[in-house]
């Protein structure tokens, strides 16, 4: 049966992918890949033929149906077919379009988990996304809507609204909304907040602010992608981030 293999590429650093991952990209005759996968990954897959079908938000993107097809034809060709998308496949990656493309044409598909965002800029700060007595609850949201969706207006606030710790992907482009909205749902304009840009990424940059803050980002400074994450969990850093620097007395 012809199989596609749907691998999550984790945030950039070669060193983050899973062993299976690596040794899948080792063999891979043809990778389909996202337009955030790292060169020093895509540089494994030393014997494939590579294939950029990336969806990047407000430019050019590759359609999906387009990827779908595609991916059924090199099934069809191929003995090792990669679909390598960044972070984890599954988290807001249209994996399961994918996936029910494939299936549909008695494709066999299986999933290689990679290092999601969330996690990725989790390890980069040194902060847990849940802490006891602090955060027993996490929400993975995006207010974001894709071009032929329908909008589903402020359906991502409930979840986000009641949860100690949010993560929130593709939402720095839209932060006064996204700030505002959380705000109107209740979350306090103090609330520790943070944006990680190129998380995992040897050139990781870290924004600490409140979410009133978050309202006046300038998201224009930011040159990678980037995840908002908010809750009290990241107090701690905000403090530190504002202490005033210790001023050394020479002699």
């Amino acid at each position: 049966m012809p199989k596609v293999y749907l691998v999550g590429a984790g945030p950039g650093p070669a060193d983050l992918l899973t062993v299976r991952a690596l040794r899948l990209l080792e063999r891979a005759d043809l990778v389909l890949h996202d337009s955030l996968v790292s060169a020093e990954v895509l540089a494994l897959a030393t014997r494939a033929h590579l294939v950029p079908v990336g969806k990047r938000c407000g430019q050019i993107s590759t359609a999906q149906a387009f990827i779908n097809r595609a991916l059924v034809e090199a099934a069809r060709r191929h003995a090792v077919v990669v679909r390598l998308k960044g972070g984890d496949p599954l988290i807001f990656g249209r994996a399961q379009e994918e996936i029910d493309a494939l299936r549909a044409e008695g494709i066999d598909v299986e999933v290689v988990p990679g290092v999601t965002a969330a996690l990725a800029a989790s390890a980069e700060l040194g902060i847990s996304l849940t802490e006891r007595g602090v955060s027993r609850t996490l929400s993975f949201a995006t207010p974001r809507v894709g071009a032929g969706e329908e909008a589903g207006g402020e359906d991502w606030l409930p979840a986000v609204a009641g949860a100690h710790t949010c993560a929130l992907y593709m939402a720095s482009g839209a932060a006064a909304g996204v700030a505002g909205a959380l705000i109107a749902a209740g979350k306090p304009t103090t609330l520790p907040t943070v944006v990680v840009e190129r998380a995992g990424s040897p050139n990781c940059r870290v924004f600490p602010m409140t979410l009133g803050e978050l309202a006046r980002f300038d998201s224009t400074i930011l040159q990678g992608p980037a995840i908002v994450l908010a809750g009290e969990v990241y107090a701690r850093l905000l403090q530190r981030a504002r202490a005033p620097q210790a001023i050394v007395v020479a002699g």
